[in-house]
């Protein structure tokens, strides 16, 4: 199974657990609603749905049609297709923005920025973004040591992302907040990660149980599970 294209095995746990985006994220990248966007590596929608209520009019890319079904189901009025980063299915010089929620660490920088500014029209911009759990908090640093790190915490723990002409060095921006999720929601979140879908079924079940047991222990009263993020946004302008 190839790493990067399997998440729609595990479509509705994605779609149920991951987290989106905040608001001030999106704007920090698009000031002004109205801008064109290509959503590429798009999968269930996270990204594509608030950039769409943020006023956008948003077109999704991803690799999985599984994945694409399930945001089709939940924004019906998305155009979607099948693409890759480095293989755009729009047309030159057609759009005001191209995003990456969660899927830069997918694409071949080199090829993917190639192909961003072919897409995007004069004074374009690209934008990156990423969820990363906050590791300082000793239970969370517990959960990564069950799941493992993945492939865009790996990638942010080396430094700033690659990207390539014609785009110019990267700005970078942070926001810290709190989701909320249930015990079921955790394990969720971990059935959704690419190294968890990849293991055999019963590492998968033992993972799964010990995400499960972590979450009861760490879980409030009224059964929420407090899930510290970091969200890491970058963008660069096409000159």
């Amino acid at each position: 199974m190839e790493i990067a294209t399997s998440f729609g095995t595990a479509a509705d746990a994605y779609e149920r657990a991951r987290p989106g985006y905040p608001a001030a994220a999106i704007e920090w990248l698009l000031p002004r609603p109205g801008a064109l966007v290509l959503d590429v590596g798009a999968g269930t929608g996270k990204l594509t749905a608030q950039l769409a209520r943020a006023g956008h009019a948003v077109r999704a890319v991803d690799p999985d049609p599984t994945m694409l079904a399930t945001l089709a189901r939940r924004l019906p009025s998305v155009a979607t297709s099948v693409g890759t980063a480095e293989n755009l299915p729009v047309d030159d010089l057609s759009v005001d923005a191209v995003t990456f929620g969660q899927s830069w660490h997918w694409v071949d920088p080199t090829a993917a920025s190639r192909e961003a500014a072919r897409v995007l029209r004069p004074g374009g911009r690209i934008g990156l973004f990423w969820n990363i759990r906050d590791e300082t908090v000793p239970w969370v640093r517990e959960l990564s040591g069950i799941m493992h790190s993945s492939a865009a915490e790996r990638l942010l723990t080396e430094g700033m992302p690659e990207i390539g002409a014609p785009f110019r060095a990267l700005a970078h921006a942070t926001w810290e907040w709190t989701a909320t999720l249930t015990i079921e929601g955790l394990m969720d979140l971990a059935a959704s990660r690419s190294d968890v879908i990849a293991m055999h079924d019963d590492e998968r079940e033992r993972v799964l149980a010990e995400v499960g047991a972590l979450g009861a222990r760490v879980a409030t009263a009224d059964g929420d599970i407090l899930m510290p993020y970091r969200t890491h946004a970058f963008r660069a302008m096409l000159a």
